[in-house]
């Protein structure tokens, strides 16, 4: 269980985030909220990516300030912009590149490559040079280098915003075949409709949280609101 406690985010003089506190034991939890809401900050603060002002966030009863390495392998973290997170020239290499780091054996290593890479239809790309692959699969590649570490948990800051809709699917499918807790930023509403609990942010605070058929209406009508100047 992923646990908030009176966590704040403060950047100098912008508070970022103001005080949330809540228990994440759901499989799949969606975060919506305009540009500039803190829902990214929010998402930031599951595996210490963001350390809190105040407050604490627990992982499994691990802090993520204090027990920081121990989080991070607990909890994977996808970026919006894939190329933000590969990190070797070749598909095999980038995907192989954090269980390295664990010192595993070289055959464990070979086999959790080749069973990801097999289940994302990605064994053709195996030795392909990654600043080649298309958008959709260097999402997939980017999603495939987190997953192959057997996190417990995984989040997702807009895994489906730079990507076509055929894309978009097959990201979605991989996020809807997953075992591990899943928390998912986005705007594609659509997207999280079938998600057990969604989390709304607005200048900084959570301001609804529920399931889909009441967090999406409201957020529907938070956004109509906003645009319309109220």
């Amino acid at each position: 269980m992923i646990e908030l406690n009176g966590v704040s985010v403060r950047f100098g003089d912008l508070t970022a985030l103001y005080p949330v506190s809540l228990s994440l034991a759901e499989r799949r939890v969606a975060v919506v909220g305009s540009n500039g809401s803190g829902k990214s900050t929010f998402a930031r603060l599951l595996n210490g990516l963001v350390v809190p002002s105040t407050g604490e966030v627990r992982v499994d009863g691990l802090s993520t300030a204090r027990d920081a390495r121990a989080v991070r392998r607990k909890v994977g973290f996808v970026f919006q912009n894939p190329d933000n997170q590969i990190v070797y020239p070749l598909v095999e290499e980038d995907i192989a590149f954090g269980l390295k780091n664990l010192k595993l054996p070289k055959a464990e290593i070979a086999a959790r490559v080749d069973a990801v890479l097999t289940r994302y239809g990605m064994e053709a790309l195996r030795t392909r040079p990654a600043h080649l692959l298309s958008g959709g699969q260097k999402q997939m590649l980017a999603i495939s280098a987190v997953l192959v570490m057997e996190p417990d948990y995984v989040v997702f800051d807009e895994p489906t915003t730079l990507l076509d809709l055929r894309n978009k699917r097959r990201v979605a499918r991989a996020i809807a075949g997953l075992p591990q807790t899943a928390v998912v930023v986005s705007h594609d509403l659509e997207f999280l409709a079938d998600f057990e609990r969604v989390l709304v942010f607005d200048a900084g605070r959570l301001v609804c949280d529920g399931p889909p058929a009441t967090a999406i209406p409201f957020y529907r009508d938070l956004m109509a609101a906003e645009a319309d100047g109220v």
